[in-house]
């Protein structure tokens, strides 16, 4: 199974700096990459020529949403053979109906988060339109599961889940197959968030968790790129060269991704000490790093200090997952 995402990061200041919209690519138990991306263009600054002209932005551009952005580039990868089965993105993304019918056009499964105020309507009450929130309210507490939505760094992403047959409106076309609202309910503190959820064929509840899982895998490509390549340390000011730097650190983090990805052994669900750990993106760096710039140390000593922080890793990750199934027992 691969997954496509779409994300626009956010800074919750003001600031100077360029707000844009990525699409990445996941494969479950293999590893994830930045594969596009394009600037977001406030409508002020699309309608400003000054603005335009001091920054170089290109006559053809016009003022685009970030779902329209998402939606040219998921174009732009189904073109360039990207074998993709599921879409998903948070709720910029999940609430716009055009993006969903353009996954829907290719046949491609979603998982797109949407607000807990969205109306929809259920096959048995056709005439009745109520929100999210309300039919979250009045299920009864059989229909939740308790599944993992992945692997984390610190045990299994445990939650409560149910998932709702709904009906298709109006802004969903008539392209046939299914549709369902996806809950996810913290074990902990009750929170819930809401999934639009959409594939050709029937699929079990599992399988739309894995997929809404999936969604992690963009703040750690986020969080590796810029770590490790240096994503986010550019001073650009102009169009052109914004692309170009963010393309070469995408060229960067998608080497070091498929490197770790050649070197990454299963993750077992429930690992042991002894149980080997891949590589991850900042360890391959390292390694390289040694090779590429010596240092005073031999590479006997690098790959003895890599072997090192591997089986710290793999103890670590024991005891986490030993904590968490501990907590996180079915009832």
């Amino acid at each position: 199974m691969a997954v496509a995402r779409q994300y626009s990061g956010t800074l919750g200041r003001v600031d100077s700096c360029q707000v844009a919209v990525f699409l990445a690519y996941a494969q479950p138990g293999a590893g994830h990459a930045l594969v596009d991306r394009e600037i977001y263009l406030p409508r002020c600054w699309a309608a400003d020529p000054d603005r335009r002209r001091d920054a170089g932005v290109p006559e053809r551009v016009k003022f685009a949403t970030k779902p329209q952005l998402a939606a040219v580039m998921l174009e732009r990868a189904l073109a360039a053979g990207l074998d993709l089965s599921w879409l998903t993105g948070d709720e910029v993304y999940g609430n716009d109906p055009v993006l969903r019918a353009r996954a829907r056009a290719h046949r491609l499964g979603y998982v797109m988060a949407v607000s807990r105020d969205t109306r929809m309507t259920r096959p048995d009450h056709p005439h009745l339109t109520v929100t999210a929130q309300q039919i979250a309210t009045f299920l009864p507490e059989h229909v939740w599961g308790r599944y993992s939505a992945g692997a984390g760094s610190k045990g299994p992403r445990t939650y409560d889940w149910a998932y709702v047959k709904i009906a298709e409106s109006e802004a969903d076309g008539s392209v046939a197959g299914h549709h369902w609202l996806l809950i996810r309910r913290s074990i902990t503190t009750g929170e819930l968030a809401f999934y639009r959820c959409w594939s050709p064929r029937p699929v079990a509840l599992a399988a739309l968790v894995r997929v809404a899982g999936a969604r992690w895998a963009i703040e750690e490509s986020f969080q590796q790129a810029k770590g490790q390549v240096g994503l986010d340390e550019h001073q650009v000011r102009t169009w052109r060269s914004w692309y170009r730097f963010t393309t070469l650190a995408m060229v960067a983090f998608a080497f070091l991704a498929v490197l770790s990805a050649r070197h990454r052994p299963p993750r077992p669900t429930l690992p042991r000490p002894d149980d080997p750990i891949g590589l991850s993106v900042p360890e391959t760096r390292r390694l390289l790093h040694w090779i590429i710039k010596p240092v005073q140390q031999s590479i006997d000593h690098a790959l003895a200090w890599t072997a090192w922080r591997l089986r710290h890793q793999a103890r670590a990750r024991f005891h986490h997952y030993r904590r968490r199934t501990s907590i996180d027992l079915p009832r």
